[in-house]
């Protein structure tokens, strides 16, 4: 099961589900992108797909080059990245980065928001993704 690690800062959801994906605790990600001249702050963390596939090879992590956009959850791989509350602002895209995995005939949705009451997600109803991001996990 991968470990849901909650977004200390309002923009960071790319580390946050970096994190996520890497076993490792907000901070130390946040470090590691810190390493790589990538903040919470940067609107490309949440505009733009290049900086968490560079905090993620970090981690040793496999992430698909291209996306493909979302046409079903049975669809999805074991574990995949997902562009979700996706909008433009100004004519440029943005969206909250989560992780969605499936194992053990079970599927989830780790959501780094603060302010929800778990960040385990199954109301899959409720979340729009507009494409996702393929993750390979280290085995």
């Amino acid at each position: 099961m991968i470990r849901p690690v909650v977004q200390e800062e309002r923009t960071g959801c790319g580390i946050a589900a970096t994190a996520a994906l890497a076993g490792v605790s907000y901070a130390r990600a946040k470090a590691v992108a810190a390493s790589l001249g990538i903040s919470a702050q940067d609107r490309k963390l949440w505009s733009e797909t290049e900086y968490v596939r560079r905090v993620l090879t970090q981690f040793g992590l496999r992430i698909a080059r291209v996306s493909k956009p979302f046409r079903s959850w049975d669809g999805l791989p074991e574990c995949a990245l997902l562009a979700i509350k996706w909008h433009l602002e100004q004519g440029r895209p943005f969206w909250h980065w989560v992780v969605f995995v499936r194992e053990n005939k079970r599927s989830y949705v780790v959501d780094s928001n603060p302010t929800l009451k778990a960040p385990l997600r199954t109301d899959f109803g409720r979340m729009r993704p507009v494409w996702f991001l393929s993750v390979t996990m280290k085995r």
